[in-house]
C-alpha cells in the first residue's frame, strides 16, 4: 500500500508542515495563521462539558483502536484522510509516534481523535464523534496527558469555532515556529 515515509512526515512536521490527501493527491501545508490550544491555565472546559465528564460517559483508552480512529475521522462526506494517510500514520503509530485518545461504550468506539507526537509538540489531526461529547472529552483526556508528559504545544494546524471554546487561539507562522522550535528543542538528543 502507497504511503507516505515515517521519516518524510517527521522531517515536515519538524518544519511546521503536514499532509492533507485530495482526490488521490497529497498537498502540504503550512498556514499563514496557526491553531493552537493553550494547554496551561488557558485550556478551557465548557460547563457542560465540565457536568458530562463528571458523569463519565464513555471509558476513554490511548493507542487500542489507532486505525478504526483515523477510519471514523474519515467517515464524512469531505475528508482529506485517505487511504494513503491512514496507512501513512499507521506507520508512524507502529514506531510510537502517533497516538489515538478513543471514547467507549457498551456499543463501541464513540469517537475519538489521532495526531502525531514529536519531542514536547503534539500535532491534532483530526476528532470524530458518533454519540455526544466523544471527541471533546477525548480532547480533554489529551491535554491532561500532554501535561503529564511535559509538553509544550498542541498544534490544531487550523482553527474552527469547535476549537475556540477550548481556548484555542491564531497565531502568525513565525510565531508558532518559534513554539514548534522550543517544543522540539530536546528531540533526537
Amino acid at each position: 500500500m502507497a504511503q507516505i515515509p515515517p521519516q518524510i512526515l517527521i522531517e515536515a512536521y519538524s518544519q511546521g508542515v503536514f499532509p492533507m490527501a485530495e482526490d488521490g493527491e497529497i498537498y502540504w501545508f503550512s498556514p499563514e495563521m496557526r491553531g493552537i490550544i493553550p494547554i496551561d491555565e488557558r485550556f478551557h472546559i465548557p460547563r457542560g462539558l465540565r457536568k458530562a465528564l463528571r458523569k463519565e460517559p464513555y471509558i476513554v483508552r490511548r493507542d487500542t483502536a489507532f486505525r478504526e480512529t483515523m477510519e471514523g475521522c474519515g467517515e464524512r462526506e469531505e475528508t482529506w484522510i485517505d487511504p494513503v494517510i491512514v496507512e501513512s500514520y499507521c506507520s508512524l503509530f507502529d514506531l510510537g509516534m502517533a497516538h489515538s485518545f478513543e471514547c467507549w461504550d457498551e456499543d463501541g468506539l464513540q469517537g475519538g481523535l489521532y495526531g502525531v507526537r514529536i519531542g514536547k509538540a503534539f500535532f491534532g489531526e483530526s476528532m470524530f464523534s458518533r454519540k455526544v461529547d466523544a471527541s471533546k472529552i477525548a480532547l480533554v483526556h489529551l491535554v491532561e496527558w500532554m501535561r503529564e508528559e511535559g509538553m509544550l504545544l498542541l498544534d490544531t494546524q487550523w482553527l474552527t469555532e469547535h476549537l475556540k471554546q477550548f481556548g484555542g487561539i491564531e497565531v502568525p507562522r513565525g510565531v508558532y515556529l518559534g513554539l514548534l522550535e522550543e517544543a522540539l528543542a530536546d528531540f533526537g538528543k
